[in-house]
């Protein structure tokens, strides 16, 4: 880990995946606006504040980050922000996706225009707004137990899964719920086959 001299004359280490830049591709374009970076794609347009001791520098088709926060905070910083801006980048270019499936005898999930409406075993249907910047759909040949969420945010793309898991998440008896694909869910023998176990 190399390291640098700030402005108060403390050392200021780099990250060692900090400093590699971040390549970026053809159709995505990068903007600089006071600490406001703006990335805009063929996915979509994303934007971030910068923290005060980070700054980014745009040359040629890479993105070079560089801090000047004092001692490890220094590394820290420019390495988060050059993970996170690698991710935009990405994000703005080809997207994320996730996927959920839903696991149980009548469960299911029906999509009109930006409402998603979840039958998951209770009295009453789970109503969610998909959030602005997501698309979410259904294929047809799933017949409502798969959900895929695609958008260029990959923050809120990882939250709004997270939330939509909260919902009903796997049990660990049988496994019925809202899971990730390929996600494995531990399950528990059921009480009747506990009779050997342990007191």
């Amino acid at each position: 880990m190399q390291t640098a001299t700030t402005q108060q004359g403390e050392a200021s280490k780099t990250s060692r995946i900090g400093k590699r830049p971040v390549d970026v591709p053809k159709g995505v374009t990068v903007s600089m606006q006071g600490r406001k970076v703006e990335i805009k794609g063929a996915k979509g347009q994303l934007a971030r504040e910068l923290p005060s001791s980070i700054d980014v520098k745009v040359e040629g088709a890479k993105l070079h980050v560089t801090s000047t926060a004092p001692g490890r905070d220094g590394s820290r910083l420019q390495g988060l922000v050059r993970a996170l801006l690698a991710g935009m980048v990405k994000g703005a270019a080809d997207g994320y996706e996730r996927v959920l499936e839903l696991k149980g005898t009548g469960y299911r999930v029906d999509l009109k225009g930006t409402t998603l409406t979840f039958a998951l075993g209770y009295s009453h249907p789970v109503v969610f707004n998909v959030p602005k910047g997501l698309t979410a759909t259904i294929p047809a040949d799933s017949k409502g137990t798969v959900l895929v969420l695609t958008g260029a945010d990959k923050e809120l793309i990882g939250q709004t899964a997270a939330t939509i898991r909260g919902f009903r998440p796997p049990e660990p008896y049988g496994g019925k719920g809202v899971r990730y694909r390929g996600e494995r869910v531990r399950e528990k023998a059921g009480k009747a086959g506990g009779k050997g176990g342990k007191k």
